[in-house]
């Protein structure tokens, strides 16, 4: 099973840098688009697989509750990792300036409290998955998926209360 998170994982990247290619190199802009929308198809690639897995009789390990974290990330976070990988491949291969700049204050706070927000976004899509499992494979050879979910929401808790101490303590300068 790991090795079809890292499968999955090294598609979902070669996926984005061929559309930014497509993009900005061959300026084949629809092309590029078609690579950003396969990033979903392997993202359901690694839920059927999974699911395939458990029905072959695997017992569920850390693994597959990896797969359920990793589509959640991946559907919550996708559009910004794409916007962060197009701005990266802009500045490092186009040689252009980046247009990131420093976040400062109230704006750093709302801005960690948004991606907070998507956290709780993947959080709840990766459960919705890992209870789905637990309860498709049965209780009681489900321990790793549980404790998958056990430390991711520890995980949730704290990124919150990081995300909330910029705007109780917002930085001043940079």
């Amino acid at each position: 099973m790991v090795i079809w998170i890292i499968v999955a994982e090294v598609a979902f990247w070669i996926a984005i840098v061929i559309g930014l290619i497509f993009r900005y190199v061959l300026k084949l802009e629809k092309l590029s688009l078609f690579f950003f929308l396969l990033t979903p198809l392997i993202d359901l690639a690694l839920v059927l697989l999974t699911t395939v897995d458990l029905q072959s009789g695997t017992t569920a390990t850390t693994a597959h509750g990896i797969a359920a974290i990793y589509i959640g990330v991946s559907l919550a976070y996708g559009k910004s990792m794409i916007a962060w990988a197009d701005e990266k491949f802009q500045v490092w291969f186009l040689k252009k300036p980046s247009t990131k700049r420093t976040l400062l204050g109230r704006e750093k706070g709302i801005y960690e409290l948004k991606m907070w927000a998507r956290h709780v976004i993947a959080y709840i899509l990766g459960s919705v998955l890992l209870w789905l499992m637990i309860f498709y494979v049965g209780l009681e050879s489900t321990e790793a998926l549980f404790n998958v979910w056990r430390i991711w929401s520890i995980a949730l808790i704290i990124d919150g209360a990081i995300s909330l101490s910029y705007i109780l303590f917002p930085k001043k300068t940079a």
